[in-house]
């Protein structure tokens, strides 16, 4: 990385981003409604009791199978943009929290990292949630939900970047939420 470049810090707090991801309720709960305006007359008056039954015993499997997921959609995705690939991703967790995470060693593209942070929204959240408002299925609009709200802190770090130049190099942060733009 060239030496003159000039190093802007954009961070938050790890408490700050969970806080601010908090706000994705709003349009995951607008989500829901239209999901449950289309769908509750089809269901039957059961759906949701037989979802937790069904969901009961897998519930915790299912969410911490799906956030070790997240992050590696994270890794794979920013891997297919380093030049070391796979061996430039390390991943974590943030004891202090409880926040898992994934980082890139090497510097990327602004466009590339934005996409490595929108994907486990993409794949975790929104096409469950496409896929349940075209199926009426309970456990998918769930899912979805759930993993719409694991995407805030990314979206979060996505809105810190909103005015990088797309070919800007973003560099993430070693050990808070957030980069450093180039």
């Amino acid at each position: 990385m060239e030496q003159s470049a000039q190093k802007r810090e954009l961070t938050v707090s790890t408490e700050k981003a969970n806080v601010v991801a908090l706000l994705f309720l709003i349009p995951v709960i607008i989500l829901g409604i239209g999901y449950l305006l289309i769908w509750a007359p089809h269901l039957s008056k059961d759906a949701f009791k037989n979802l937790f039954l069904e969901w009961g015993f897998w519930f915790l499997p299912i969410l911490l199978g799906g956030i070790v997921v997240h992050e590696l959609i994270h890794g794979v995705t920013w891997a297919l943009f380093t030049s070391r690939g796979f061996r430039s991703i390390r991943f974590g967790v943030i004891w202090k929290t409880l926040t898992p995470y994934c980082h890139s060693k090497e510097a990327l593209k602004a466009r590339h990292y934005r996409l490595g942070a929108f994907m486990p929204a993409i794949v975790l959240g929104f096409v469950p949630i496409i896929i349940a408002y075209g199926t009426g299925s309970v456990g998918l609009m769930g899912f979805g939900m759930i993993f719409t709200l694991a995407a805030g802190g990314d979206f979060l770090i996505v809105w810190l970047l909103r005015k990088t130049p797309k070919d800007a190099l973003v560099e993430d942060h070693p050990s808070k939420p957030g980069c450093y733009v180039y």
